[in-house]
């Protein structure tokens, strides 16, 4: 009986997942992984090197969980502080899993960027490319289907993916900088049938528009609103919000800071988040409370993220929060 319920589940799902198209990952600490949401950002650290990586886990009390993982590599290739200009590259890698099956991806994507100083260096353009390779699949173990002659065609599929991205970052004064981008990912809308009977399961585009703002008061602190917008085919998300932090000490060799922030998923969750800074290390954590239609069968528990990132700065030095982010 349970063989022949989840043969059943099964086939419901790739039909409506064929038919549906498939939908990239997201993050709540979106800031904690740039990569995701847009190549040009690869380089926009005040550092050498870069490291990162985050965990979300959601949906745990309602079904098996929906478990997604990524973590990225970022390196300045060339800087020019006459010139104002330089090349990055980056790697990016993401897991997800849903389901009793397990269902999912892995994707990996190398990233190159290319940024140039305006002027005075106050504004700062970059692109960014991406190419990369990507599975998706499920596990097929302990399942017996009703009909012996039924089979798939393939429970993994291989794909090859291509994006773009322009970002633009504005320090319109010792106190206040700004930073907007947007990008194009699965430009090539690569197939991700694992039958016949869909001739159209492709990866739809991803187009995203982010903002990141902040404003330095009371020599301290800091405002940092976010604002950001994704649609891919017929489904759209909007987030906004803003975290607050506290400068402890900004001397390179005892740098600390806190923050908090809440940011909100339109019509769907409310996230906050709470991060340490510490010399080269950020430390943070994301609780998502449901505020969707899922809500009573969620008891409002969405997800959970934890995530952390190391930067390598060139003589062990860190710069002041407010200047140029790459400089």
């Amino acid at each position: 009986m349970l063989a022949t319920c989840a043969s059943i589940i099964l086939n419901f799902h790739l039909s409506t997942f064929n038919c549906a198209q498939a939908q990239d990952i997201h993050f709540s600490m979106f800031d904690l992984d740039p990569l995701l949401f847009n190549p040009a950002y690869s380089g926009f650290f005040d550092a050498t090197a870069r490291f990162g990586a985050v965990y979300r886990n959601q949906w745990a009390s309602v079904s098996t969980p929906f478990q997604t993982f990524s973590a990225t590599a970022e390196v300045a290739l060339s800087r020019s502080n006459v010139h104002r200009n330089g090349f990055n590259a980056g790697l990016w890698v993401s897991n997800d899993r849903a389901g009793t099956l397990a269902y999912g991806s892995t994707t990996a994507s190398a990233i190159v960027s290319y940024f140039q100083g305006l002027g005075d260096g106050s504004n700062i353009i970059s692109v960014g490319l991406e190419g990369g390779l990507g599975q998706v699949g499920f596990n097929t173990d302990g399942i017996e289907m009703t009909d012996g002659t039924e089979s798939f065609n393939r429970t993994k599929v291989l794909y090859p993916t291509l994006g773009a991205g322009i970002a633009w970052y504005c320090q319109l004064s010792d106190a206040l900088y700004t930073k907007v981008g947007a990008s194009l990912r699965n430009i090539n809308e690569p197939d991700i049938s694992h039958t016949d009977m869909a001739a159209d399961a492709r990866l739809s585009r991803h187009f995203n528009i982010y903002g990141r703002a902040e404003w330095r008061f009371l020599s301290d602190w800091g405002l940092l609103p976010v604002v950001g917008y994704q649609r891919q085919r017929n489904f759209n998300e909007l987030v906004y919000g803003a975290d607050v932090r506290w400068y402890v000490d900004e001397d390179p060799r005892r740098y600390l800071a806190f923050s908090a922030g809440i940011i909100g998923r339109h019509a769907d969750a409310a996230a906050i988040d709470l991060a340490v800074l510490w010399r080269s290390w950020t430390f943070a954590f994301c609780y998502d409370v449901n505020l969707s239609r899922l809500a009573t069968a969620s008891h409002t528990i969405g997800a959970f993220e934890v995530g952390v990132v190391y930067m390598i700065h060139k003589d062990n030095r860190r710069r002041r929060a407010i200047q140029c982010p790459i400089f």
